[in-house]
């Protein structure tokens, strides 16, 4: 396989973005792409999309984002994994540039979830619909079943996924294009709306529109378009039981495990080789959950880690710098793409007061539902 990079990106900035289509979302984190890397043409287009079928009652986004960049006749198409769909639209325009079919392929994901449908609901089709949906649950009840049984093995707190908002919504005070760039005390975290126990609804990722997009091309033709490519070194995808109740272990996040080991082989590095990380907060015990998974801390040990100071900005290892789904925001076909782009701009030294110095390697992982499907990325600076 040819070796790969990332040379530009864009996005938007994500929140309730009533003034934006689904479209115009996409066109945006596209052209700026395109405007940054002094490109004239693409050999194909990647567009990660949970539900614009339900969301806004599109489908068939391939040719239409083509189109609304003037690209028509491009090879464009849509890639769903649920919330994993921008991570896996980057994977899959990664081999493609890897295999020698084509020279420059946008990965992109995008999704307008503010516009009318009930989110809770839509966002429910990624669960198992007979075992699961059709009983009641959605996914703050999955994801607080998650924490129940990640304190009865571990001791985990509510106090200890609190500190994981505070953690987060300090780094995405930072981040211009957040969602909720707002700081929150432990106290307000855990005095807010109960959403299902123990989750609060400062433990919960927000609502959210946005797009994002990446320039891939070979590694030995990326200085054509920028003087800092971003090498992508490893990626690894994994399934795992879809209803909660079938998988051996409700606390570990099997597919996170099976996805980073396989990028981790790829890269030929280890957990403790990487310098930053963005991970799949969508709930707080959601990045306690998968930090141990990904083997960035120790099994059982992880609740503790953002109280510690151990994942936050000047730790040893920092998580989700962007903010995270929490503070950031997480339009879900978007999320994927957008941790890589965070990553991208901390190995370039462009993410400003949100920095972290001197980071050569670095890790995103992006999950859908309650952890079927998994996929990780390892980036490093060239």
């Amino acid at each position: 396989m040819r070796e790969v990079a990332i040379v530009a990106a864009g996005m938007t900035p994500f929140g309730e973005l009533w003034d934006m289509s689904l479209r115009r979302l996409f066109a945006e984190a596209a052209l700026e792409v395109v405007k940054k890397a002094g490109v004239d043409h693409l050999d194909s287009i990647y567009v990660g999309n949970m539900s614009g079928g339900c969301f806004v009652g599109q489908e068939h986004l391939g040719p239409l984002m083509a189109d609304q960049i003037g690209m028509a006749g491009v090879p464009s198409t849509r890639v769903e994994s649920a919330c994993a769909s921008g991570g896996i639209a980057l994977r899959t325009a990664f081999f493609e540039v890897a295999s020698g079919a084509s020279d420059l392929v946008l990965a992109s994901g995008v999704e307008k979830m503010n516009d009318g449908a009930d989110a809770t609901n839509v966002l429910a089709t990624a669960a198992d619909q007979e075992l699961e949906v059709y009983h009641g649950i959605t996914f703050p009840g999955l994801y607080a079943m998650i924490a129940r049984a990640h304190m009865a093995a571990h001791g985990t707190t509510e106090e200890d996924m609190s500190w994981v908002s505070v953690k987060n919504h300090r780094h995405g005070a930072l981040n211009p294009k957040a969602q909720f760039p707002l700081e929150f005390t432990l106290e307000q975290v855990m005095n807010s709306t109960p959403v299902a126990e123990p989750l609060r609804l400062l433990h919960c990722s927000p609502v959210s529109d946005g797009a994002a997009a990446v320039l891939l091309c070979p590694l030995d033709q990326a200085k054509k378009y920028t003087d800092q490519p971003i090498k992508i070194l490893g990626t690894g995808q994994a399934t795992s039981a879809m209803a909660l109740a079938d998988r051996k272990d409700p606390t570990f996040l099997d597919s996170v495990q099976l996805s980073a080991e396989r990028a981790y082989t790829m890269a030929g590095v280890r957990p403790g080789d990487i310098d930053v990380a963005e991970v799949h907060d969508c709930f707080a015990i959601a990045e306690i959950c998968c930090i141990e998974a990904l083997g960035l801390i120790e099994k059982g040990q992880a609740a503790g880690a953002a109280a510690a100071g151990l994942t936050a900005l000047g730790g040893r290892i920092p998580v989700n710098t962007s903010g995270g789904l929490k503070s950031k925001g997480h339009p879900v076909g978007a999320t994927g793409i957008a941790q890589a782009i965070e990553i991208f701009e901390q190995l370039r030294g462009e993410a400003g007061k949100r920095q972290v110095q001197g980071a050569r390697l670095g890790l995103a992982q992006n999950m859908g539902g309650s952890g079927a499907s998994s996929v990780v990325h390892i980036l490093e600076r060239t």
